[in-house]
């Protein structure tokens, strides 16, 4: 499996947010903000997506679990108010690009924690993301973005 860090650049998004139990409800979040994105000629090649959850589910109730499904936009792009926009904070991440399908998470995930502590790394407090380009919506791939930090030196004899 193809596993790197990258640093994801602060950006500016717009998003829908869906808030209950995760699964069927992000999809249709995803749909409508590429049916938004489409309508405005942002859904390009070069378009990047993200799916960002933003609670942990076993912390927060499911009806309560937030997921932001994302788009990049230029900073002068003018959001009218049909949707609200953000900022994407980026960082350091370990990337795992894979296809989407719960298999392939679940399979990623096993081997994406031990990765990130190999590298000297340990998971931030920051939402986990899932990052789409142009080609990947079209492939049905994905990439899983774990936001990491380094580990002190201190903190191995902790």
């Amino acid at each position: 499996m193809n596993i790197k860090i990258e640093t994801l650049p602060k950006t500016r998004i717009a998003y829908v947010r869906q808030t209950g139990p995760y699964g069927p409800g992000n999809i249709q979040a995803m749909n409508k903000l590429k049916q938004w994105a489409g309508e405005r000629q942002l859904l390009t090649e070069s378009a990047i997506l993200f799916g960002i959850p933003q609670d942990h589910p076993e912390m927060t109730p499911p009806e309560q679990c937030r997921y932001d499904a994302c788009i990049v936009i230029p900073d002068d792009y003018g959001v009218d108010s049909s949707i609200p926009e953000s900022e994407f904070s980026g960082g350091e991440y370990l990337v795992c690009k894979i296809r989407h399908t719960a298999e392939d998470v679940q399979k990623a995930w096993a081997e994406m924690i031990p990765a990130v502590q190999s590298r000297g790394y340990r998971i931030a407090n920051k939402p986990i993301i899932e990052r789409y380009t142009g080609e990947m919506i079209l492939s049905e791939m994905c990439e899983l973005c774990v936001p990491v930090e380094p580990v002190e030196r201190s903190d191995y004899h902790s």
